[in-house]
């Protein structure tokens, strides 16, 4: 007996079902989402095209779009550690870690803690300063739309290392598409300098207290944010004030 045979045809299905769902969740619309999944919209076709023909073959693809829900302790690994030490070091400031944060997520094997706007920086500090924590580097900083999350539609992700501990989480916050302002963390992390600049000039996140908040891939005067997800595909004038390209032989070389 194999596995091709009429035998074994229904576990088959059963398990080609479960490979391909996927953790976007691709389950029908009248199937629960597990794990307390916040969906925020749904997404039809492959690539969100709808002014043309679609000749992908997705183009009746139907899935929800779902962020992950908060987390339950015991979270595993180092993780309650973490939490549990970064609870104390706030209320030791008066601080409640409740205050402080909107959720925890563990989701693929990634701590991210959801922090109010408004507690950014303190909590930042304490994850830098605290013995416990010592979450000494931030690797960058990372934006992300969600024209669907109303309230929330801008959100700017910073990744943190323990270089002490060899250990790392990551920092979310949100802020309103009518109010994108998002306390800066240069003064905590100066690392986040240029990435700033890049989050505020792709994604339009006004980051306040940074010292040099420009432009530093667009032009000074381009209008919008390229990689918001409203923003047009094509068809976009490209002027370059004052721009000049040099022939080859007087190109800088790096050899």
């Amino acid at each position: 007996m194999t596995f091709d045979t009429p035998q074994n045809t229904q576990n088959r299905s059963e398990t080609d079902a479960a490979a391909t769902a996927g953790p976007e969740g691709t389950l029908p619309p009248d199937q629960p989402q597990a794990g307390g999944d916040e969906v925020i919209g749904v997404r039809r076709g492959m690539f969100g095209s709808t002014d043309t023909g679609d000749t992908s073959g997705y183009g009746r693809l139907v899935r929800p779009v779902a962020l992950p829900g908060g987390s339950h302790p015991p979270y595993g690994g180092y993780f309650d550690e973490v939490v549990a030490a970064l609870r104390d070091a706030l209320a030791a400031g008066a601080l409640a870690l409740e205050t402080a944060l909107e959720k925890i997520v563990v989701f693929r094997g990634q701590l991210t803690l959801h922090v109010r706007r408004e507690h950014l920086v303190a909590v930042a500090q304490v994850l830098r300063d605290h013995p416990a924590l010592r979450f000494e580097f931030c690797s960058g900083v990372s934006g992300v739309h969600y024209p669907e999350d109303t309230g929330r539609e801008l959100h700017a992700v910073y990744p943190l290392l323990s270089i002490t501990h060899n250990r790392r989480l990551r920092l979310e916050v949100s802020a309103p598409d009518a109010d994108p302002h998002i306390p800066s963390l240069f003064a905590v992390y100066p690392t986040v300098d240029w990435h700033e600049r890049e989050t505020y000039d792709f994604f339009g996140i006004l980051f306040d207290g940074h010292p040099s908040l420009t432009r530093i891939t667009m032009p000074d005067d381009w209008r919008g944010h390229p990689q918001r997800k409203d923003y047009p595909l094509g068809g976009i004038p490209v002027e370059y004030k004052g721009a000049r390209i040099p022939p080859p032989d007087e190109r800088r070389a790096y050899s």
